[in-house]
């Protein structure tokens, strides 16, 4: 049993209590929100997880000193535009405890990734990323998972498999931070796309298409910055692209779904009603991929939709227009 701290009562960070405190070990959440706590506490729920309940053992509070002290390992789940803000406010209060970033997303401010922001403001702290195809919605009701934890400390990524280790939840290792880090971040772009073409009502053929570029200007991004090529290909990059892409569940294919009927990015927000990383990592993208000069029509496309007035079916006939060349 390990004594875990979860920073983070969304979706995700309670989907990841529910099952660590199911999987035997002693579990706390931080939560900004009093009602959120709540809750967790009184009526053991997640309001953003309706079939899932929470263990009597998990316990929730405002107060990050609660959550850290004691704690063996760290978990963080926050969005990622509050990432270090909030890094800022629980810092003073770590000691030893690795960090595990389970966030996806950049600093838009200043194109990082967050284990760079996390570094900055900790600068000796022994962190991980953890990424994959995984919905909370299925997490926290025990459907089988598998996942990948990425860490330069080989004791931390065994520590994090062994945590997780069930018949429902399996952990491979990397020591690519990078590439599994920017695998969970940018595939939500296209996730997004994804959800355009739905909202579009075009069909398989499009979206095989879809999914197949993307992958290919993700990955060409994200090795331009450090990530491996291979890592792309697994379940942080392929893996968490197809579910994200095809899935219900996807608040990012959602949004795009809504920007493809005509929705404005600001009725988008309101509909959905909870975080788009989508929307904020498709500037980035698009700002990094002209820092590294690369290649990214799809990202360059969905960019000009948002932000330049290009309407989605118009986006879709530049990209088939586009110069023929060998693939």
């Amino acid at each position: 049993m390990k004594k875990i701290g979860i920073i983070g009562s969304g979706s995700w960070g309670s989907a990841l209590a529910i099952y660590l405190s199911n999987n035997g070990n002693k579990v706390k959440i931080w939560s900004f929100d009093e009602e959120e706590c709540r809750l967790i506490n009184e009526e053991k729920k997640c309001k953003f997880l309706k079939d899932a309940k929470i263990p009597e053992e998990v316990k929730c509070y405002t107060d990050f000193r609660e959550v850290i002290n004691d704690s063996d390992i760290l978990f963080h789940v926050t969005p990622s535009k509050f990432f270090r803000n909030t890094v800022k406010e629980y810092k003073k209060y770590v000691t030893d405890q690795p960090i595990i970033i389970c966030s996806k997303g950049f600093e838009s401010e200043t194109l990082k990734t967050l284990d760079e922001v996390l570094k900055e403001e900790i600068p000796n702290v022994k962190l991980g990323v953890l990424s994959g195809p995984s919905h909370a919605e299925e997490v926290s009701v025990d459907m089988p998972t598998a996942l990948v934890v990425a860490s330069e400390s080989e004791e931390l990524n065994n520590l994090v498999a062994s945590i997780f280790k069930s018949d429902t939840m399996r952990i491979y290792t990397s020591t690519d931070v990078k590439g599994v880090e920017l695998g969970g971040a940018l595939k939500n772009i296209i996730a997004f796309c994804a959800g355009v073409i739905k909202g579009l009502d075009l069909g398989d053929n499009t979206f095989a298409a879809l999914l197949t570029r993307g992958l290919v200007e993700i990955s060409r991004l994200g090795v331009a910055m450090g990530g491996k090529k291979d890592t792309f290909y697994g379940l942080t990059g392929l893996g968490d692209l197809i579910v994200t892409c095809g899935s219900e569940h996807s608040r990012n294919r959602k949004a795009g779904i809504l920007i493809g009927k005509g929705n404005t990015i600001e009725e988008t927000r309101e509909k959905v009603g909870m975080t788009i990383e989508s929307i904020d990592n498709i500037e980035v993208a698009y700002k990094l991929s002209k820092v590294y000069n690369i290649e990214v029509p799809i990202i360059d496309s969905v960019y000009n939709v948002l932000y330049n007035g290009l309407s989605a079916k118009e986006a879709v006939t530049l990209l088939m227009r586009r110069n023929l060349k060998e693939e």
